[in-house]
């Protein structure tokens, strides 16, 4: 018989399971469904996950000797703060109800509901257990083992509708964009470009895995479009070939060869062999064009049997190169020296000499194209900077320089010279936590970053969460940066506090990077 105290339990307990269930499968889609990166984060993680774990356990070791009502109150409070503070949590990257997450939870759900009702069917004693084990983290990556078959076959049907669709479309002129940073500013860049005479379309957003073209595919790719831009990312050897199986492109850009997604690669090397998939895979009469200011890039030696351009700012060798290039308060100017000729007048509002080595690459492809000079001109000045990738707003007289979305020693780079080359009567702040992904090369690059940020002149920093705190400091401590300019926060929200406190008309603020919630 159901008394009182197990009503408050019940209740108490549902609302626990839906707290822990959410937290676990977003985790789990943020690791981008991969158990074993999902084990790696879960061990290292000292917030929700470790007490919600101390919890259950604790809370399933005791329903097996007693079901007291004291224990059960006890367990409904403590269970209930801890729900209450999950769901209260602010995320930067929220899950995504997919339909892949509702299977996933519908399953999960089935078999907690089945595991307590054959407990209390043939064990009752043990059900308050059982229902506790049902709230551990982890039974996302086990759910997923279960559904695997039918994603697979899901997956199976979704690819091949793509390629389908595809296949209908012969005439259709396919641009894969890949590299360890610069792949996104490039597709945008080259989409406004090739607007100016073709009808284009690029892949969305962040849809640059197999299954995120499959569904750009499938859902917006219309008989009208003649070009198709693919964005290809990857985190491990293979997937930029899988991508180029399914898209077959006849022009390939290599943006740049780094140090990203080295705990998935394991060398740099093995990220310049996926890169140069895409190359690889181009067709005898397509184009190859290489970005060999990224010595990784310019040094990787490859086959291929379409023809390969190369395009560079610095290197005099390249096939295009940006030339003349000037900067003033309003826009940056710049010629191109190109095979046939040198390209003169272009205009940009973007900021950074990267965006600069984008564009160039853009208009290698307009060239081959076909794409006039004029035209060119005029896609270059309409291009606008896309948000959080080193764009530039003002609010209330603070200008603000977001580059949130760049993870890359590179783009850090960049970022802190257009920073300490800003011209202001103000003061400069840097809020930044630093490259993750890195495997062994992390703590160097975020030691070097520090040292970078002195250097930039910044009159204050703000290092932001845990996991690159000693390099960060330790590498703005080498350049000899005074400690009580340094600040150690631990979110976002704090660091922006403090700036509230301190920053006066005609400052200037670089947020550099932000890392997802399955860091912290």
């Amino acid at each position: 018989m159901m008394t009182p105290s197990l009503y408050i339990f019940a209740a108490a307990w549902l609302l626990y399971w839906a707290a822990t269930t959410r937290y676990d499968t977003q985790m789990f889609q943020q690791n981008s469904y991969r158990p074993r990166r999902w084990w790696r984060w879960w061990v290292s993680t000292k917030e929700f996950a470790s007490r919600s774990q101390l919890l259950s356990v604790s809370a399933a070791v005791v329903f097996a000797f007693t079901w007291h009502t004291a224990a059960l109150l006890i367990y409904a409070a403590w269970a209930a703060v801890i729900a209450w503070a999950e769901f209260a949590m602010h995320y930067k990257i929220r899950l995504a109800y997919t339909m892949r997450i509702r299977r996933l939870l519908t399953t999960r759900s089935l078999l907690t509901a089945a595991a307590i009702g054959l407990t209390a069917a043939y064990a009752p004693a043990w059900t308050l257990s059982v229902a506790m084990i049902m709230t551990l983290q982890g039974w996302s990556v086990s759910v997923n083992i279960v559904n695997t078959p039918i994603e697979r076959a899901i997956t199976r049907w979704y690819y091949n509708d793509a390629r389908r669709i595809l296949r209908s479309m012969p005439r259709l002129i396919v641009i894969g964009i890949t590299g360890s940073f610069g792949k996104t500013s490039t597709k945008h860049f080259l989409y406004r470009i090739l607007s100016e005479r073709y009808n284009v379309l690029m892949t969305p957003g962040n849809f640059n895995t197999t299954l995120g073209v499959v569904r750009t595919v499938r859902e917006q790719l219309k008989p009208y479009h003649q070009v198709f831009i693919v964005e290809m990312g990857a985190k491990q050897l293979g997937d930029i070939r899988e991508i180029c199986d399914l898209v077959h492109p006849s022009i390939g850009i290599v943006t740049s060869v780094g140090e990203m997604h080295l705990e998935t690669f394991g060398s740099v090397e093995n990220v310049a062999r996926t890169k140069f998939e895409l190359i690889e895979s181009l067709p005898a009469d397509g184009l190859g064009i290489i970005n060999i200011d990224s010595e990784a890039a310019a040094a990787h030696r490859f086959e291929s049997k379409a023809k390969c351009q190369t395009y560079s700012i610095d290197n005099p060798a390249a096939d295009y190169r940006a030339v003349d290039i000037s900067y003033d308060a309003r826009q940056t100017t710049f010629n191109v020296v190109t095979p046939s000729g040198r390209h003169e007048g272009y205009t940009t509002h973007i900021l950074g000499s990267g965006n600069l080595l984008n564009i160039t690459a853009a208009l290698a492809v307009a060239d081959r194209l076909g794409i006039d000079v004029e035209r060119q001109r005029t896609g270059v000045v309409q291009i606008r900077q896309i948000e959080h990738r080193l764009s530039l707003r003002n609010s209330g007289g603070i200008t603000v320089l977001d580059d949130a979305y760049n993870s890359n020693p590179a783009g850090a780079k960049m970022a802190l010279e257009v920073l300490g080359a800003f011209r202001t009567e103000g003061r400069r702040y840097v809020v930044t936590p630093g490259f993750v992904e890195m495997g062994q090369r992390q703590y160097d690059n975020n030691r070097q970053l520090g040292r970078r940020m002195a250097q930039a002149g910044c009159d204050a920093v703000f290092v932001v969460n845990e996991v690159n705190r000693r390099a960060i400091c330790e590498g703005l401590a080498d350049n000899g940066y005074p400690a009580e300019r340094t600040h150690v926060v631990a979110s976002f929200a704090e660091a922006s506090a403090a700036l509230a406190a301190i920053m006066r008309t005609g400052d200037v603020v670089l947020y550099e990077n932000d890392l997802p919630d399955s860091f912290k």
